[in-house]
């Protein structure tokens, strides 16, 4: 099994290159550029539909055959804005030009040819609140099955105050039974405010055959290929992530691990 934690190659340029190949899986895709202003980044999609979300700054996009301007309006992605994020379709490609510095991810997954090339945000994204105490986190909902605008792509952002949990309590989506369960490949792309800090992330299956912990640090890069998957931030350093996920079936369909799930119960019950 490759490394379940993925550093960046450098601070400039294609920082992040993961495929299903490299990841020894079937779906998820994921790169990183850091550019600065004035630089470009062009890819050819193939088979594989892309969203591009502006994590950080400004560039102009264009993709099959449309222009679609200057996007990006936050300068820091602890600003919590909503971020702005492209569709682009299989068998075509995309550009990017920086006009500031900016960080731009590529989420891909196989394309089946149901979407075009659209601006899919910051219209429509907007910042929610989930969990309770120490588990709070507030999440960005770019693509998630709620949005019809993707074939097989899940993308979405996460904020984790300092001292708390996310994807907690542990769950997996990591068997095609649906309605139960799906079968979802994940990457986990970590920042840390300030970014001098560390998280931590468990990945682990409830016979044990996988279980690794890891210190996560920023632009880190972690693939979920089964099992639960929880992470948490220490006092004094807020957490970032942007998840990609895909499978069979654009559903999000997960269970808590059963010594866990008391605590989704109890705070259920308490409303």
């Amino acid at each position: 099994m490759p490394d379940l934690l993925v550093k960046p190659a450098g601070t400039a340029g294609k920082v992040h290159d993961i495929t299903p190949a490299s990841a020894g899986w079937g779906y998820v895709g994921f790169g990183l550029y850091r550019l600065k202003a004035g630089e470009m980044a062009s890819e050819a999609t193939g088979d594989r539909e892309v969203i591009l979300v502006l994590v950080e700054g400004k560039a102009e996009i264009s993709g099959a055959g449309k222009a679609f301007g200057e996007l990006g309006e936050r300068m820091n992605v602890f600003e919590r804005l909503p971020p702005h994020a492209v569709y682009i379709p299989g068998g075509t490609e995309w550009q990017a030009r920086a006009t500031t510095d900016c960080t731009l991810a590529v989420c891909t997954a196989p394309g089946k040819g149901g979407h075009e090339a659209q601006v899919i945000g910051p219209a429509g994204i907007s910042l929610e609140e989930r969990g309770k105490g120490a588990n709070t986190r507030y999440i960005h909902n770019i693509a998630m099955e709620g949005r019809d605008v993707a074939d097989s792509l899940l993308v979405t952002e996460v904020y984790t105050p300092q001292g708390n949990w996310s994807s907690y309590p542990p769950h997996r989506h990591d068997e095609d039974d649906f309605p139960d369960m799906t079968y979802l490949e994940e990457t986990y792309y970590h920042r840390l405010n300030p970014a001098q800090g560390f998280g931590f992330q468990r990945v682990f299956t409830e016979d044990a055959e996988l279980d690794e912990t890891m210190t996560v640090k920023d632009h880190d890069v972690v693939l979920v290929p089964k099992g639960h998957h929880p992470c948490g931030a220490p006092y004094g350093y807020e957490m970032y992530y942007l998840n990609v996920m895909a499978g069979p079936l654009r559903k999000w369909r997960f269970r808590n691990h059963p010594d866990h799930d008391w605590i989704f119960q109890r705070d259920a019950k308490a409303g």
